[in-house]
């Protein structure tokens, strides 16, 4: 008698992943990397338009400020690697839906932060800290990718809940 468990049942087949999601899931890691680079820099105590007091009293650099902005640096990048989970053909989820959900979860809250940092980065105080317009303006290339980041993480989402719910429906919406 063969009793059939989760480590013996055969895995649906997904269908492989359009070559525009898996260009949009890379894209998403590559869009952190500026930013990352911007923050480490800071870290390293790189003058990057934050005056040394900014950084003393702000920031807490050098100090735990240090931790926190490498920090930060790594958990995003780790965090912009998922949406490769969502396009790989080497890895299933044993429950494609609930990965859905979770990824549709992620692309709302991405676009919430999105729309939270653009008010941080209008008001006069976070203006303020930047000693010119120089440094003001590297700033903004270094942090304007994450921006893009909402969109094509609901892409990729999208391609994935699409290629989850199974053949049949992929077929009916191609």
């Amino acid at each position: 008698m063969h009793v059939m468990t989760t480590a013996n049942a055969p895995l649906r087949a997904f269908p492989p992943a359009p070559v525009w999601a898996r260009r949009a899931a890379h894209a998403i890691a590559l869009c952190v990397v500026p930013s990352g680079l911007w923050r480490i820099a800071m870290a390293c105590g790189v003058h990057v338009g934050y005056s040394d007091q900014v950084l003393r009293d702000v920031f807490d650099i050098p100090g735990w400020g240090i931790a926190y902005v490498v920090g930060l640096s790594v958990l995003a990048e780790a965090a912009a690697l998922f949406p490769l989970l969502l396009v790989s053909d080497r890895w299933q989820p044993l429950r494609p839906r609930a990965l859905a959900k979770l990824a549709w979860t992620a692309s709302g809250v991405l676009v919430l932060v999105a729309l939270w940092q653009l008010v941080v980065a209008f008001t006069v105080e976070s203006q303020t800290y930047m000693s010119s317009g120089t440094a003001l303006t590297v700033w903004w290339l270094a942090f304007a990718p994450l921006f893009a980041i909402p969109a094509l993480m609901t892409a990729v989402t999208w391609s994935y809940a699409k290629r989850a719910r199974g053949p049949a429906a992929c077929d009916a919406a191609a």
